[in-house]
C-alpha cells in the first residue's frame, strides 16, 4: 500500500525508536524511506539582538547543525541498509520543522509520514509535540505517529487509577 516513506529524526530517543519501527515497517511493505532532518536557523531574534558579534559565529553554528543532521540520517541510512530497506536522506533549514517535514514530501513524492509523537522540544508522553500537531493538520498525505508502547500503558494504567 505505501511505498515511499518520509521518517524525520532530530536524533531524540523517541525519533531513533521511530526510525527502528519505521525501518521495519517499509521491510515489511517493501517501500523505501527518505530520512528527513530539520536544520533550524539561527533565531532572528540573536542576530538582532546582536547576540552574534563574531561574524564567523553564524557559520559555525550553521556547520554544528549540518555536523549533528549528518550524523543522525548516516546513523538511520546505516540501520536500514543493514535491514535492506532501500533509502535516501535530506536535509532542509528552516524556521518551522513541521513546514519544512510537509514540504519535503511535496518534494520527494512520498505516500506516509512516519513520525515519533513528540522530539527534543516534546513535553512528555501525555501530549503531541507541537511539531508533529501541525503536520498532522497541514499533511495531505496519511501520517502515522509512533509512540513507545510503554508510554501507552502507563496513560492506560493512570486512566484506570484515576477517581
Amino acid at each position: 500500500m505505501f511505498k515511499h516513506l518520509l521518517v524525520p529524526t532530530d536524533g531524540s530517543p523517541l525519533s531513533c525508536d521511530a526510525v527502528e519501527h519505521a525501518i521495519a515497517f517499509a521491510h515489511d511493505a517493501d517501500a523505501r524511506i527518505t530520512f528527513f532532518h530539520a536544520e533550524q536557523r539561527l533565531p532572528a531574534l540573536y542576530v538582532d539582538m546582536g547576540a552574534i558579534g563574531d561574524p564567523q559565529m553564524l557559520h559555525r553554528f550553521h556547520q554544528g547543525e549540518d555536523s549533528i543532521a549528518q550524523e543522525i540520517l548516516g546513523d538511520a541510512e546505516r540501520r536500514a541498509t543493514a535491514a535492506g530497506v532501500a533509502c535516501a536522506s535530506l536535509t532542509m533549514t528552516c524556521d518551522a520543522p513541521s513546514e519544512a517535514i510537509v514540504e519535503a514530501v511535496q518534494r520527494q513524492g512520498c505516500d506516509l509520514i512516519f513520525m515519533a509523537s513528540h522530539g527534543h522540544r516534546g513535553i512528555g508522553a501525555l501530549l503531541l509535540g507541537s511539531e508533529t500537531q501541525n503536520v498532522l493538520a497541514h499533511s495531505r498525505i496519511p501520517v502515522l505517529v509512533y509512540r513507545r508502547p510503554d508510554e501507552l500503558m502507563c496513560r492506560s494504567a493512570d486512566a484506570t487509577t484515576s477517581p
